[in-house]
């Protein structure tokens, strides 16, 4: 059984009045997500909205020969499953976990009646999704603008961003998979970061040691993204 503590540890939850929330939570089930696990397939019907409390969840686009691209990450923030709540129930991206971590379930069922019973939840899961949206698109600019060193800078502030954790376990091989670029380019990527002293990355383990410089290496898009979030959202602390 889920918790009101467990609750509060995801973003939109935790904004909910007190009595939405404890309305709520009696419908929520607890579940670990393993690092690879995937979520739902493109074009699966989903079942259950998810919200992370310590998971990163990628949403991914997959081409017909294979080749896949990040187009938003998730964390405790938000929520993975909105088509649930905007009637299409199927979606052509892909929800991978990113970072292993707990997450909470809310049924389709229960979404639904929940979301025409309670105004705060629909407000708070419409702003939510015009945010997600806005990362998604701004996504796809700095995919077609940026270069791969920009690219690395937007993905890991936005990982950060939604990690309870200071490390961030994830191989160049699969940074490359999520920015949808060469491997190489992401080697020299991390290593020109690493040699400025702003990450340090062994073993498929990245940790930032330098905030300030990460934010002024990267390009305006992490800036729209972030700004949007925090107009749209209630400013809830990070753990």
């Amino acid at each position: 059984m889920a918790t009101l503590e467990d609750a509060k540890r995801n973003h939109l939850l935790a904004a909910l009045p007190e009595p939405e929330l404890k309305r709520i939570v009696g419908l929520l089930k607890p579940r670990t997500l393993g690092l690879g696990d995937s979520i739902y397939e493109s074009g699966s019907k989903l079942h259950y909205l998810y919200f992370p409390t310590s998971s990163v969840v990628s949403l991914l686009y997959v081409l017909e020969n294979g080749s896949s691209a990040e187009i938003a990450v998730v964390g405790f923030e938000g929520a993975i499953g909105v088509s649930l709540f905007m009637g299409g129930m199927t979606t052509p991206s892909r929800a991978v976990v990113q970072s292993a971590g707990d997450a909470l379930l809310l049924g389709a069922d229960d979404l639904q009646e929940e979301f025409r019973r309670s105004a705060p939840l629909q407000q708070l899961l419409l702003r939510y999704t015009q945010a997600l949206i806005t990362q998604m698109a701004q996504t796809a600019v700095c995919n077609r603008h940026h270069n791969v060193d920009q690219q690395l800078c937007r993905w890991l502030l936005l990982s950060f961003d939604r990690l309870r954790s200071t490390e961030l376990r994830m191989t160049q091989q699969l940074i490359a998979d999520m920015l949808g670029v060469g491997r190489v380019g992401v080697t020299e990527a991390a290593g020109k970061l690493q040699a400025a002293g702003i990450i340090h990355y062994t073993r498929g383990r990245i940790r930032v040691l330098n905030r300030s410089a990460l934010e002024r290496s990267v390009c305006e898009c992490y800036f729209v993204v972030k700004k949007e979030y925090d107009r749209l959202l209630p400013a809830i602390p990070k753990p």
